[in-house]
């Protein structure tokens, strides 16, 4: 017996709500995220966006004490990246910002990479494969499967590629709460872990690094980067198990239009 909840359908749109307004937050940050910008500039611009355009709550500030609205990992930093005024993005960083949003109760939670000016092939690449990496646990998603289906999806794909997946950090159940059961491990055994069922929404956020997936945190608590400070990329969005798959809750307009293939 597991503790993760079924959302029921009423709990199920209202979720599909809050996925929808945070796809219009990255939608506005396309437009916004640039050399010259700093990470403090982004945590501003997102808080107003959600309360004062989207009348909602940005969840992530407060939780856990922490005092802003998303975190903005740039290069070697894996996730929890603080935002500051001082960090101002340049071309060829790489930066993923992870936000989640709150709207009548029920959050959703998403991340996007965003590649700045000139990036380096070598970190176009491992941003595309942690992306492929994401859609080959999504494309589990299904009655019947199980959560270790979707890490051993995750990580054959990415080790394949010559890249390592992150152990300490890890999707999750998600719903009234940010942080719900069941831990959503990015590597396992197929066939293993909990069973999924129709109505379960979680995220699928794997952190794919370039060398060593052993990390460290800093003195501040919340930033966690390389241990070999090689880079870092990392891709998240909140699903919904269907009677006949899953949904995307957090999907966005490039992806909706791209009908966001995974990759075989």
């Amino acid at each position: 017996m597991n503790n993760v909840t079924r959302k029921t359908p009423t709990e199920q749109a209202l979720m599909r709500e809050s996925g929808r307004l945070l796809s219009a937050v990255f939608d506005m940050l396309d437009e916004f995220v640039a050399p010259g910008v700093s990470t403090l500039d982004i945590d501003r611009r997102v808080e107003d966006f959600i309360v004062n355009t989207l009348q909602a709550r940005p969840a992530s500030k407060g939780q856990y004490n922490y005092p802003f609205s998303l975190n903005t990992s740039v290069n070697e930093v894996v996730c929890h990246g603080m935002p500051r005024d001082s960090q101002v993005l340049k071309s060829g960083d790489i930066v993923n910002l992870d936000i989640t949003l709150e709207k009548n109760g029920f959050i959703a939670d998403s991340s996007k990479m965003y590649l700045i000016g000139d990036v380096s092939p070598a970190a176009r690449q491992l941003v595309k494969t942690a992306y492929e990496a994401m859609w080959c646990g999504i494309d589990t998603v299904r009655p019947g499967a199980t959560l270790g289906d979707i890490g051993y999806a995750v990580q054959r794909h990415a080790e394949g590629r010559g890249y390592s997946i992150v152990r300490e950090y890890c999707g999750h159940g998600i719903g009234r709460e940010m942080h719900e059961e069941p831990n959503v491990l990015h590597y396992g055994r197929p066939n293993s872990g909990v069973v999924l069922e129709e109505g379960m929404t979680f995220t699928i956020e794997p952190m794919v690094n370039q060398g060593s997936h052993k990390t460290r945190v800093k003195k501040d608590g919340w930033t966690v980067i390389t241990r070999d400070r090689k880079l870092s990329a990392q891709w998240e969005h909140t699903v919904l198990v269907t009677a006949g798959g899953c949904e995307v809750l957090t999907l966005r307009a490039e992806e909706r239009a791209a009908k966001a293939p995974a990759p075989r």
